[in-house]
């Protein structure tokens, strides 16, 4: 039985996940569940087994805007393992789930104690940030419909599930635009076949089609989380593109 859906966890060595595990407690991410909050001490870390956390950019005039999502491949409270305590940002739950949470005191102490662990949350540190640059990229260079194409396949990566609960008040903080033009992106997408949605809900219909959409916007990142945390596969035959993106839910 694995010891942890969560795959960061999952990905440790035993001697390392031994060091963590009598420190950590199944606990609920319920929605809109602040994890950490602007400029405070970040007291506790969570590994997220099923549902997704926002890592929210929040200006002074009180404007948000993602950054970063993080699911079932990660964890939150990244400066904890660079050594720092806390974050401009706020991280909060926006879909409901589930978790293990380790004090902040007790996660440092392990990293402390082990090399190897360090390096392994680090790892997940760079990819994080990859994600974050592509997301900046993205919001810079791409139409709307093919940012909300990448989100969803990161969403749809992250929950495991073609039914996702997911509002468009919600996607309209998520990808920094109002409500009509949330609306005018998921209708584009729903004209192609890609999704249907109604209240509170959108359905992924054509996973690959969204992919087409959403073309160099969705996969780099993936791909670098695969390199440098994914599950151990057979050796890949030569005529294997890395480009494959690999899903994170479905290893």
């Amino acid at each position: 039985m694995p010891r942890s859906s969560n795959k960061l966890l999952a990905s440790l060595a035993n001697d390392d996940f031994a060091l963590l595990e009598p420190h950590l407690e199944s606990v609920t991410l319920g929605l809109r569940k602040n994890l950490e909050r602007p400029n405070r001490r970040i007291s506790a870390v969570y590994f997220p087994e099923a549902g997704i956390v926002s890592v929210v950019a929040v200006q002074s005039n009180g404007k948000q805007v993602e950054v970063g999502l993080i699911g079932r491949e990660g964890m939150t409270g990244l400066p904890i393992v660079l050594g720092n305590h806390r974050s401009p940002h706020a991280t909060y739950v926006q879909v409901s789930g589930k978790g293990k949470c380790i004090q902040a005191t007790e996660l440092r102490t392990a990293i402390h104690t082990s090399l190897s662990l360090r390096d392994s949350l680090l790892k997940f540190v760079q990819a994080f940030g990859v994600q974050t640059t592509h997301t900046a990229i993205c919001n810079a260079q791409s139409r709307l419909d093919v940012r909300l194409a990448r989100w969803l396949l990161m969403a749809h990566d992250r929950i495991g599930n073609d039914t996702l609960p997911l509002t468009h008040e919600f996607l309209s903080i998520m990808l920094g635009v109002r409500r009509p033009g949330v609306t005018e992106a998921l209708h584009t997408l729903r004209k192609q076949g890609l999704i249907s949605y109604g209240r509170g809900q959108i359905t992924v219909k054509d996973r690959k089609g969204m992919e087409r959409t959403a073309g160099e916007a969705y996969g780099t990142p993936e791909v670098e989380y695969s390199r440098l945390i994914g599950v151990k596969r057979r050796r890949p035959s030569s005529s294997r593109k890395q480009r494959s993106s690999p899903n994170l839910s479905r290893p």
